[in-house]
């Protein structure tokens, strides 16, 4: 069996060579006689392979010293609780609203204090990023939050919003590591690794430190502090080891790859082979504003349901996997992580120029 182009928007796409990798590790990691999934998260073995990882992500992300860098589970949806419990001080949050997962987190930050919806792009069906220059931010906010790329509808905040000296969150669940970021222009960025880096069930978040504190949420549990990770160097329980594992084996080819500025480079030479067929294609086309749209998630459509139904049928007899948009909205996406190679997407264009004749 050879393997498919994998379009899913998570878990998703993973490099062959670090999944090879990790199959010739899998029942003798490095002489230690056994696998990283069966070795103890205190062991010497383990030790290294998490540290390893932290500094080849703070080496590619360039996170200042005064960051710290978490490896925690339950996914980028706890951290929809974990931020308000952590970070509403004053009880008061804003957020704007680009999305179906940045809905979710406005609507568990609202039992915590008052969430404040400063801006959103809902009358459109999010298939925009709306203005965030001069937005009306709550005097008493802990903090203003984004997700910056929206996997479900496609669209990407190109410029951060102006939070008028306020902190800055952000999920960037499905655009970690496509392109070189700087961190130090938020507090906390955060995501679930499944689309970008590695195997579900880790979420990293990198946090300013003077946001870590004693002083959170009344009831919040211990496992939701970040300080007790923080303190503990993401090793206060077990943590998803094998995850963290694959994650760190990612870090590393992405260094070999030439590091962040180099991903950024082919991911928009990947995104425009698709786009630019999108935009001359009288068949199909994208549903977002051209402006806004992602380097990671493609929706389109050809405008009619059935049609539709059919393309997601062939392609998968093509050995094109999982392009049906989310259920939220049908059609088609094409998630391209940086995982995907640029032959999976011009081969997709192929077959899309074919269905087009086809069924024009």
């Amino acid at each position: 069996m050879s393997r498919v182009y994998n379009f899913s928007a998570g878990p998703a796409v993973l490099p062959e060579e670090v999944l090879q990798e990790a199959a010739d590790e899998m029942l003798d990691y490095r002489g230690t006689g056994m696998s990283v999934m069966e070795m103890s998260h205190r062991s010497k073995a383990y030790d290294t392979i998490i540290k390893e990882a932290e500094a080849d992500l703070r080496d590619l992300m360039k996170i200042p010293d005064n960051y710290k860098v978490l490896f925690l589970q339950g996914g980028a949806s706890q951290q929809f609780a974990m931020i308000p419990m952590n970070l509403m001080k004053n009880g008061v949050a804003d957020y704007i609203v680009t999305g179906q997962w940045a809905k979710k987190a406005y609507q568990e930050a609202s039992i915590y204090g008052k969430a404040n919806k400063v801006a959103s792009s809902e009358d459109e069906t999010f298939s925009y990023i709306p203005d965030c220059s001069d937005l009306p931010v709550s005097e008493d906010a802990d903090y203003v939050y984004i997700c910056e790329n929206n996997t479900i509808y496609g669209t990407k905040f190109k410029s951060l919003p102006n939070t008028k000296g306020k902190t800055l969150v952000a999920d960037v669940s499905s655009c970690f590591l496509s392109e070189p970021v700087d961190v130090s222009k938020y507090g906390v960025i955060y995501g679930g690794v499944q689309k970008n880096i590695g195997p579900a069930g880790v979420v990293i978040v990198i946090i300013r430190e003077d946001l870590i504190t004693e002083d959170v949420f009344p009831g919040t549990p211990t496992m939701l502090r970040y300080k007790t990770h923080a303190d503990n160097g993401s090793l206060y329980n077990t943590p998803p080891a094998y995850g963290i594992y694959i994650c760190g084996k990612v870090f590393k080819w992405l260094k070999k790859r030439g590091g962040l500025e180099a991903m950024k480079e082919y991911n928009e030479k990947k995104a425009k082979i698709l786009y630019d067929f999108l935009d001359e294609s009288k068949l199909f086309r994208g549903t977002v504003r051209k402006e806004d749209r992602s380097l990671m998630n493609v929706p389109f459509v050809t405008g009619d349901a059935d049609l539709d139904t059919k393309f997601v049928k062939e392609a998968k007899e093509a050995g094109f996997e999982n392009l049906k948009g989310h259920r939220s909205v049908g059609g088609m996406r094409a998630s391209i992580y940086n995982a995907m190679p640029i032959e999976g997407v011009e081969k997709l264009v192929g077959f899309m120029r074919k269905f087009e004749a086809e069924n024009a």
